[in-house]
């Protein structure tokens, strides 16, 4: 007997879930090109990119992706796209990390390069997405001016969706962006002495 009261207990409240869900749904009817900032500590940000892109792929988008800031090392998600071919425009523009380079004015030029190339494949009616790797890494240590870079995004084509991934991302981008995920820093392997690994950190 109390099972059964249980079990309908479930279901009623599952019910008016269900209701509260629909109509939630139902109330949404913006569609739109998504700005969205992956930041914070914690790891995962552009892997977080990466499963988008792939949920991309899988609807048909072209996709292209600019790193700004990494070098030029072979990762697992670069080898995994090369099965895609043309449907995703791969640019890897930086020259390693601003503490590898030790040379602002390379970085900086390295950042426009890049930034450059970003405009493009924004400019390019044919790509859906567009993943700006570590664009947040150039912005905080002042590669690029972050009131062009906001201004540009926030003029893409209406329909464009793009990601931007790094820790540090400023404020004003911040504010201009549709979708915010911070990653929390709360256990890491490094600090146990763990190195990174192939296809998990690259």
């Amino acid at each position: 007997m109390t099972e059964n009261a249980d079990d309908a207990r479930h279901k009623t409240k599952m019910e008016n879930r269900k209701a509260v869900q629909d109509a939630e749904v139902a109330s949404k009817s913006i569609e739109k090109g998504l700005l969205i900032v992956h930041t914070g500590k914690g790891k995962g940000k552009s892997t977080a990119a990466w499963g988008l892109m792939l949920r991309a792929l899988g609807r048909g988008f072209r996709i292209g992706v600019v790193q700004f800031g990494k070098g030029a090392w072979e990762t697992g998600e670069r080898k995994a796209i090369a099965a895609f071919g043309d449907q995703v425009s791969w640019h890897t523009l930086g020259e390693g990390f601003t503490w590898e380079t030790q040379d602002r004015a390379r970085d900086v030029a390295a950042a426009e390069k890049a930034w450059a190339k970003a405009l493009e494949l924004m400019a390019d009616p044919s790509i859906g997405l567009v993943i700006l790797d570590e664009l947040n890494i150039a912005l905080r240590y002042d590669h690029l001016p972050i009131a062009d870079v906001v201004a540009s995004l926030s003029a893409r084509r209406p329909d464009l969706h793009v990601v931007v991934t790094g820790r540090n991302a400023k404020p004003q981008l911040i504010e201009a962006a549709d979708l915010v995920t911070e990653m929390g820093l709360v256990k890491h392997h490094f600090a146990a002495g763990v190195k990174a690994q192939e296809g998990i950190e690259f």
